[in-house]
């Protein structure tokens, strides 16, 4: 079990990457603060200790990521459709970026890539290592969803 200390810091230190990733996925807050007290309690619950901080990151991203799965795969959550998605048919809200809206609307394995890549700062391999693919298959999709943007962006170049 974690200290207090340490769960104190890790929240300060990974609350907005937590959240993010919940947002990217489930695009609804509610279950977003469900997911952060989710992941966040593994982490007190958890005894083993971390190697590195960078180890520790990748541990909280894989959670959030299979939290986030988990949620979205429930029973109950097959059966519900949000307030967003009832009025708006699943568009982002307003007051989000274009290429916000554009990298919220890819397909899941493209969304995660891209998120990893340009808002964490992962490289393929790290990458690779934390969802658990072939290195080269995440250059794949790296390049299909970037392409994907593009198309979705009207051709603009993104930043690599």
């Amino acid at each position: 079990m974690q200290s207090e200390q340490d769960v104190n810091r890790a929240i300060e230190q990974y609350a907005d990457t937590v959240k993010r990733i919940c947002v990217l996925h489930l695009k609804n807050d509610a279950d977003t603060e469900d997911i952060f007290q989710t992941v966040f309690l593994k982490y007190a619950l958890r005894s083993a200790p971390f190697e590195s901080p960078e180890q520790e990151k990748a541990w909280l991203i894989r959670v959030t990521i299979n939290a986030c799965k988990d949620l979205l795969k429930s029973f109950f959550r097959s059966r519900v459709v949000s307030l967003e998605e009832a009025g708006e048919h699943g568009v982002p809200p307003s007051g989000t970026s274009d290429v916000l809206e554009a990298v919220l609307r890819l397909p899941e394995k493209y969304r995660q890539v891209i998120y990893l890549h340009y808002y964490e700062g992962y490289t393929a391999p790290e990458i690779g290592r934390i969802l658990g693919r072939n290195v080269n298959t995440v250059y794949t999709l790296m390049t299909r969803a970037r392409q994907m943007l593009r198309q979705a962006l009207g051709g603009e170049e993104l930043a690599e």
